[in-house]
């Protein structure tokens, strides 16, 4: 079944005017998620996890399977590169393929991320 699109965090609004319960990586976990279900993952096949920001830090939070590494943040070199998405080997690699990115925005947009993704990293 399709994800849906969601209209819900606005990730390109700077951490510093936030409080701290809306951190964006509390938010992009959960979109991520949502990105996890729009690829067709299972569950127990991906691992999620945050590493939490603070005062003017986003922190990221990252999806990673056996063959893929996304990771979300809010960059200080640009709004359009908050997602950055790669292949990689098993989920203990860390480096793997090219880097690739997009726009924070496609989170709330899964089906489209994902399609994004699989042309440049799972096709």
């Amino acid at each position: 079944m399709p994800s849906k699109s969601s209209a819900g965090f606005d990730f390109r609004r700077p951490v510093a005017t936030m409080p701290p319960q809306s951190v964006p990586s509390i938010a992009a976990r959960s979109q991520l998620r949502r990105l996890a279900a729009a690829l067709g993952l299972e569950p127990g096949s991906f691992h999620l996890r945050s590493n939490y920001g603070g005062l003017a830090v986003s922190g990221e939070a990252i999806l990673h399977t056996d063959r893929l590494y996304v990771q979300v943040c809010q960059p200080a070199t640009g709004h359009d590169s908050g997602i950055l998405f790669r292949t990689c080997k098993e989920r203990n690699d860390h480096v793997g393929g090219p880097n690739n990115f997009a726009s924070p925005d496609l989170l709330n947009h899964p089906d489209e991320l994902s399609r994004r993704i699989r042309e440049a990293c799972l096709a």
